[in-house]
């Protein structure tokens, strides 16, 4: 019988332990009569739910009744005690009827009672209230008899139902908890069980019956306290350990623990067994995908592409297929932990299955992986390929607009800076073409030693297309540089060949300076006759080199300027020609030659004036038979006045125009000489007249004489 379905007749409060014993330790029952008409249906339930509290042991002790009659009739204080024989007849040792203060027929009842004691089986005596310590101690009666035991029958009542809650809960979860160990133990372990259980239901059993053991324990502390000193303490509750609720509970609280554990050691290893199985099913799954639509997808993309936009979209591809793949990868991380984490706790069964799930796992991520950075490499060294190949096409586009376009130098040194840049830029291109080759052989390498993709597709056609296509990029390269080399060649020569054009038209203009030089230096410094004819010697020696030297510096710019003919028309060169150049040498060939001839004629009449004027003068004028003859001092006179009038006539060149030579003091300086020379001959000629006039008039003299 259980007190929620009697809850209601329980309140009444129609009979209760209240924990109180008697003299023998039997437990004391309580019937409180109260003035209203007691059902004896409801009393009975009472009494058949408390008696099926105590143990059997307890109840071999015997219980003493205490039926209080004060507020009841003696009609039902007898049907009550009757009512007991048939409801605990051999458990009742003693019935006190406590008696109401008003008076019962004495005779009566006590004749009836003792009349009755053989057939009920136990005796019963009536007592007053404050009688009845006489046969039970006061400290285990309650205050309504004057003892000391606190009772509350509501909170008695709701422990009650708290400890058969508990016990009904328990046993009941207990019994589900064999079940699914004992199916486990027998390999049928019933998946209805665990789908419908719920192991936190363990917790609340648990709690509650802690915290009713924790209770009871205090309150027999507490109540032993209590019947100790007679007086304070907490409510006494029956539940103690002679009603068997500590025990039942500790026996129940160990048994749920016993077999909560196994149950825990059972999800533990279903638990296991059902994420081992997940495991299989997730390594299953990533392996099936990363050998199935992931090596798929590698096989189809074993291009390389032909240019840098087409390698960045496979780049763009590939990164694609390597974000599907992270996110394999990330479960075979995630994976990989749980095997990790169950080897280091699995058990010897598990163990040899888990390296294997994890090494197959381990095998195809890291081959899948490898694939995916061995093409990823691929692409990179074919972007670095096309990247480089199109810098070089660059490159090789503008050498070539060089070299198409026309050379327009200014002077040589455009040309050396042109040839300069030219050299840069060949330069330039063949180390791109170096970097080509090296990128390209590295491609190549890559490609002979790419390994075959899972399940041994052979990818030695496809790779075919693209080692040719590799080879094909860099004959082009090779070709078009080869073709630029040639023009640079050939540009070379020709921009040599300007420099050579420049050069000889600067030296040329160089001759024409150093010409003009010369004649500038022959009109200007070249102006002394000699003061005797062998110093007009020496001067017409060194007037004759100098005119060697111009002579050659006007050869050496004729061949110049022959030379920038030649080139001219090496270099088809149809607009450009000796220019000024030759006209200005000819014309300041032509004044030079014009006045070198003048100095040259100036120079030897000098030498005929000096000689002529020094055979005059070197005759004595003393000795008539030295006498010279007159024409020699018509000659010098002749010569003397003709250089005279030469040094004030000006140089008149071709074009018309006049130059003096040297500063007319100069001029005047070189015609004193020339008059003084002419005056000494003069004088000669004087004296040598004057000895013939002489010697003629002696003669006249002698002939006189004579005659």
């Amino acid at each position: 019988m259980e007190a929620f379905k009697i809850l209601p007749v329980l309140k009444k409060k129609l009979a209760f332990l209240s924990g109180g014993k008697d003299r023998r330790s039997g437990l004391i029952l309580t019937i409180p009569l109260c003035t209203e008409q007691t059902s004896m249906e409801e009393l009975s339930a009472t009494l058949d739910y408390l008696l099926s509290i105590p143990s059997e042991k307890c109840k071999a002790r015997g219980f003493t009744v205490i039926v209080d009659g004060r507020k009841s009739q003696w009609n039902i204080v007898k049907t009550v005690v009757l009512m007991l024989q048939n409801v605990i007849p051999a458990e009742v040792s003693l019935v006190c009827v406590v008696k109401p203060d008003e008076f019962w027929d004495k005779k009566v009842t006590h004749f009836c009672f003792w009349k009755e004691k053989d057939r009920l089986g136990f005796e019963v005596i009536l007592v007053s209230a404050n009688k009845l310590t006489r046969y039970i101690e006061p400290c285990q009666l309650t205050d309504e008899f004057g003892g000391s035991l606190l009772y509350d029958h509501l909170d008695w009542l709701n422990k009650r139902l708290v400890f058969e809650k508990f016990t009904k809960e328990s046993t009941s979860l207990l019994d589900e908890l064999i079940v699914i160990n004992e199916n486990e133990k027998g390999s049928q372990f019933s998946n209805g069980l665990t789908l419908d259980f719920c192991p936190k239901c363990c917790f609340s059993p648990l709690i509650t019956g802690h915290e009713l053991l924790s209770e009871l324990q205090q309150r027999r502390f507490n109540g032993s306290e209590g019947g100790g000193g007679g007086g304070g303490g907490t409510a006494w509750s029956p539940m103690d350990d002679e009603l068997l609720a500590q025990p039942q509970v500790m026996k129940l609280l160990d048994s749920l623990r016993e077999q909560y554990t196994k149950y825990q050691e059972v999800c533990r290893q279903r638990s296991k067994r059902s994420q081992l199985e997940e495991i299989q099913t997730k390594v299953m799954q990533v392996v099936n995908w990363l050998e199935g639509p992931g090596t798929e997808q590698l096989r189809t993309q074993w291009g390389i592409g032909d240019s840098i936009r087409a390698s960045q979209t496979l780049q763009q591809k590939h990164e694609e297929i390597e974000s599907q793949h992270s996110e394999w990868f990330a479960v075979y991380v995630e994976l990989n932990q749980q095997i990790a984490a169950l080897l280091s706790a699995g058990d010897e069964e598990d163990l040899m299955e888990l390296k294997g799930l994890q090494q197959q796992l381990s095998d195809v991520c890291y081959r899948q992986a490898s694939q995916l950075e061995f093409r990823q490499n691929i692409l990179q060294s074919a972007h670095e390929f096309h990247m480089t190949a199109q810098d070089l096409s660059q490159q090789l586009d503008g050498l070539l607009g060089m070299l198409c376009a026309d050379v327009t130098p200014a002077d040589g040194a455009a040309i050396q800076q042109t040839l300069k840049h030219l050299e840069e830029k060949l330069k330039s291109v063949e180390c791109a073409l170096q970097s080509l080759r090296e990128k390209g052989q590295v491609l190549l390498d890559q490609m002979s030693t790419q390994t075959s993709f899972s399940y041994g597709k052979d990818v030695s056609i496809e790779n075919k297309e693209n080692i040719d296509h590799i080879h094909s990029v860099m004959e082009d390269m090779q070709l078009r540089k080869q073709r630029c080399e040639d023009m640079v060649d050939v540009r070379r020569l020709k921009m040599l060949q300007m420099v050579q054009l420049f050069k000889c038209e600067e030296d040329a203009s160089q001759a024409v300076e150093w010409l003009g030089e010369l004649l500038d230096a022959l009109l200007k410094t070249h102006i002394r006759l000699g003061d005797d004819s062998q110093e007009t010697k020496v001067l017409l020696e060194k007037h004759k080199k100098f005119v060697d030297v111009a002579q050659s510096t006007y050869d050496y710019g004729r061949q110049l300027l022959q030379a920038t003919v030649v080139l001219c028309q090496s270099l088809r060169c149809t607009t450009r020609s000796s220019g000024d150049t030759l006209p200005r040498l000819n014309r300041v060939w032509k004044q030079f030659t014009v006045t070198s001839d003048e100095r040259q004629h100036r120079l030897e009449m000098a030498s005929a004036f000096h000689t002529a004027a020094v055979k005059i003068l070197r005759e004595s004028p003393e000795l008539a038979e030295l006498m010279v003859d007159m024409e020699a001092y018509e000659e010098v006179e002749t010569v003397g006045k003709g250089l005279l009038d030469r040094l004030t006539v000006p140089v008149i060149f071709p074009d018309g125009s006049e130059q003096f030579f040297g500063s007319p003091g100069d001029m005047a300086s070189s015609a004193e000489s020339i008059r003084e020379r002419m005056k000494l001959v003069e004088e000669k000629r004087f004296l040598q007249e004057e000895a013939e006039q002489r010697l003629d008039e002696e003669a006249l003299e002698v002939g006189a004489r004579e005659s």
